[in-house]
């Protein structure tokens, strides 16, 4: 995928926020700390697109970005860290889910999980509602460069059976290294499909 641009929109905790829907989403959704930010730059070439840190549960409002003027990437909350407090989490909660229930322009959902560990209630639940609204989602395993390949292979197999996943259904993926990139574009761009015929010069 060639980048030409990439700019952040805005920021929005609730609809009469979100940006006018006139271009098609990509929402990335994971745990704190799972790598959205890194893998997100990773995808558009760009360092600091996205802000990392190393206080997990930093993201605490939807981050709306727009790549080549034609489509949009969302980055949402994390959820799932132990030191943000319980009322802070569930309102998180509330904005993620009214974003997937009513975005009208949503094409599917990256869904980011650290490879080194099995996946909680939270995944299994957030893969659960989205097939309940019919909203596609890949899984991405991230930080795969902390393991070898071998291990890599082992762990997507424990991960898929624990999430009840074929085979196809799992992608590895480190920014490090960049593996993953080209493939996750490739599933990107079938959902971006056919509102984009121009996701060429791969």
């Amino acid at each position: 995928m060639k980048i030409t641009s990439a700019t952040f929109e805005k920021s929005a905790a609730a609809p009469q926020h979100y940006p006018q829907a006139d271009l098609p989403e990509i929402a990335f959704a994971g745990r704190s700390n799972v790598g959205k930010s890194s893998l997100i730059n990773t995808l558009v070439n760009r360092r600091h697109l996205v802000k990392t840190g190393s206080t997990p549960g930093k993201t605490r409002l939807i981050n709306f970005f727009i790549i080549n003027s034609e489509f949009c990437f969302v980055d949402l909350p994390g959820y799932g860290y132990a030191k943000v407090p319980a009322s802070e989490r569930k309102k998180w909660g509330s904005m993620v889910e009214t974003y997937l229930q009513t975005r009208s322009t949503l094409k599917g959902v990256v869904l980011l999980q650290d490879i080194r560990r099995m996946p909680g209630g939270e995944e299994e639940e957030l893969l659960d509602f989205l097939g309940h609204f019919r909203i596609p989602a890949i899984i991405v395993l991230t930080k795969a460069d902390k393991l070898s390949k071998n291990k890599q292979i082992a762990q997507a197999k424990r991960i898929r059976q624990a999430l009840d996943l074929e085979a196809d259904e799992t992608l590895c993926f480190s920014a490090k290294s960049r593996q993953g990139a080209d493939s996750l574009w490739e599933m990107i761009s079938r959902l971006l499909e056919p509102k984009l015929g121009v996701l060429e010069d791969r």
